[in-house]
């Protein structure tokens, strides 16, 4: 049971290992944008939106729709 556990971790590393850039590639581009929908969310006092944002990683698409989509249909309501 434990050579299990070892094959996961070492399967992880290699996959760490050899999508790096990938990895390092999308924070960079997700990390403004969430930075931006999380300022958006925070100005407009859109507490459940702030927490999602701030919780779920989706490679900037969620904060990308809240930024065009959501948070324009807020503004427009006010």
């Amino acid at each position: 049971m434990r050579t299990c556990g070892k094959n996961k971790i070492n399967y992880m590393e290699q996959l760490f290992e050899q999508y790096f850039w990938v990895i390092i590639v999308l924070a960079l581009w997700s990390l403004p944008w969430k930075g931006y929908a999380l300022w958006k969310a925070a100005k407009l006092h859109d507490l459940w939106w702030f927490v999602a944002l701030l919780v779920v990683n989706t490679a900037a698409i969620l904060d990308i729709l809240y930024i065009f989509v959501f948070s324009k249909r807020k503004s427009q309501q006010t």
